[in-house]
């Protein structure tokens, strides 16, 4: 099977999700700075949301330059991975409606663990079915296990981080996002140099 459609398709629904988020922020009522600070919970989580999908996405391009072939397994965990993204918008628009809501806070730290359980399926397909150079597995392993372990204990820990502080899940959150903002380096270097 040919990668262009999978790609054009996963493209397609990063760019729908992070639309509908925008969908959700309402412009205050008066016309005052005070005014525009009722909207400031909504305008965060929304500025988080899309962080965070902006980052899929990004990391999401550069796996698929490691893909030559396309089987029925890479189509159902890319599938995995944006039904659980898709529910983005959905639980973005709880937290900012509640406030930061613990119980909404909860769900959220659930929906950023399903997309991230989906990579780590997505990744190790993508590697069975496509030739990675030794260098290239071992960056991507090395990825794997480091940065995605780690991001799969935050996103776990803001679950009992949220019936203490909502905002602490919230923080913790945020940095699995600028943690995996900067694609890897070495990623993009050996990539380019197996073109040539």
């Amino acid at each position: 099977m040919n990668k262009n459609r999978l790609e054009a398709f996963s493209d397609g629904m990063f760019a729908i999700i992070m639309t509908i988020m925008i969908l959700d922020l309402k412009v205050p009522a008066g016309g005052t700075f005070k005014d525009l600070q009722t909207v400031f919970p909504a305008f965060f989580c929304y500025l988080q949301s899309f962080l965070f999908v902006g980052v899929y996405w990004n990391n999401h391009h550069h796996l698929l330059h490691t893909v030559k072939k396309v089987n029925g397994k890479l189509m159902l965990a890319n599938m995995a991975i944006l039904f659980w993204l898709s529910l983005i918008p959905f639980v973005t628009a709880w937290v900012a409606q509640t406030d930061f809501a613990t119980e909404a806070v909860v769900v959220y730290s659930i929906a950023l663990l399903l997309p991230a359980f989906s990579w780590q399926l997505l990744q190790s397909i993508a590697e069975k079915t496509n030739y990675w150079s030794p260098e290239l597995k071992r960056i991507l392993d090395k990825q794997g296990k480091v940065k995605g372990t780690i991001s799969l204990v935050i996103y776990a820990s803001g679950i009992p981080f949220a019936y203490i502080n909502p905002y602490i899940s919230e923080g913790l959150f945020l940095l699995v996002s600028v943690m995996w903002l900067i694609p890897n380096k070495e990623i993009e270097k050996v990539l380019w140099d197996e073109k040539d």
